[in-house]
């Protein structure tokens, strides 16, 4: 039985050169093979009839037409994204800064400082973590005013409440009814140490220092620092509670720029250094001595004295006395000098015109 050509073909050795001149008979492609279809599965018998709804389409009025179905009454649901366009487009809000651990703890019980934005100048003033200290609360709740408001940093004015609510309102509770007020001579201001110009930058440019002239008390009185008048006990006991809490200290006797205030700051310093520099002088007499002090009794009496002072008198005219003869005798002497001195007689002159 002779082979179909399908079959030769197949049987046959092909080479790369077979068909180098298109002799070679055309291979036909494979038929495709056909994929079941899937059938769908037969209907449950649990299923309801499936002309359960004619019975209600029979009971319709003529003419009405026809229910939609349920899908078809209701609309498609829109997209999240289309539903609220105004919230999408809306930029999301910056994340809020953290507060510090200084700002979390100088709450409204202790201080009245709200806090304001960083301030960043020239020549590196300004600062970080900055607050406008206004009142110091005590712990009786009384508010002592600071008198102008104060910018500091928020380090620096914990530090000023925490001494004003534990030194100072203790100790002027013993003067006159308590603190009231605290007299700010100077706080932040960007300039260089003493005003100089060109000087390094002072701690005032840094919002780190504070100056205190006085602090008032409830009956009214004002208590100044640098008055010599005010009791010496008192100017040393602030002096020491100060220089206890703050690394520089400024007052009288440091320079001429500190003689009528009290300069504070927290300057950091290697190996902790600090500057305690404020002399408390001694206080003013009230009464200046007008009269000299009375006569001693153990002094001689004033008649002796006066005799003494007259013999002191005649001694001393005596004296002038004698220098007087002795110059005159000089004088003498020199006039007899004159006189023994040989004079040219009148035959010498003669002879000398010859």
């Amino acid at each position: 039985m002779q082979a179909g050509p399908a079959e030769a073909a197949r049987g046959a050795p092909s080479f790369p050169w077979d068909d180098l001149f298109g002799t070679r008979p055309h291979r036909s492609h494979k038929s495709a093979r056909r994929s079941a279809v899937p059938l769908p599965r037969p209907r449950p018998a649990e299923a309801p009839p499936a002309v359960t709804e004619a019975p209600a389409a029979a009971h319709a009025p003529a003419g009405a037409e026809p229910a939609p179905p349920a899908a078809a009454t209701q609309p498609p649901a829109a997209p999240a994204e289309a539903a609220r366009p105004s919230e999408t487009a809306k930029p999301a809000e910056p994340p809020k800064p953290q507060l510090s651990a200084c700002r979390q703890a100088l709450t409204e019980e202790i201080a009245i400082a709200p806090s304001i934005p960083d301030i960043h100048g020239a020549g590196a003033c300004g600062g970080e973590d900055l607050v406008r200290l206004e009142a110091i609360v005590l712990p009786d709740k009384r508010k002592v005013a600071v008198k102008p408001a104060a910018i500091l940093r928020c380090r620096m004015a914990a530090a000023v409440a925490d001494w004003v609510r534990t030194d100072i309102a203790p100790l002027a509770q013993t003067l006159g009814g308590g603190i009231s007020n605290l007299d700010n001579f100077d706080s932040f201001e960007c300039r260089g140490r003493n005003r100089v110009v060109g000087a390094q930058l002072s701690e005032h440019g840094r919002a780190n220092a504070l100056d205190v002239r006085a602090f008032g008390l409830a009956n009214g009185k004002s208590i100044s620092l640098t008055d010599r008048s005010v009791a010496r006990d008192l100017r040393e006991t602030v002096l020491h509670s100060v220089c206890a809490r703050f690394s520089t200290v400024l007052g009288p006797g440091s320079d001429w720029y500190h003689e009528d205030h009290i300069h504070l700051d927290l300057a950091e310093r290697r190996s902790n250094y600090r500057i305690c520099q404020w002399n408390v002088y001694d206080p003013l007499p009230h009464v200046a001595p007008l009269l000299p002090a009375e006569r001693p009794e153990a002094a001689p009496p004033r008649e002796v004295a006066a005799k003494s002072d007259g013999g002191k008198l005649d001694a001393a005219k005596a004296d002038h006395g004698k220098a007087d003869a002795a110059e005159s005798d000089d004088a003498a002497a020199s006039d007899g000098a004159a006189e023994t001195k040989p004079q040219p007689t009148k035959k010498r002159r003669q002879s000398r015109r010859f």
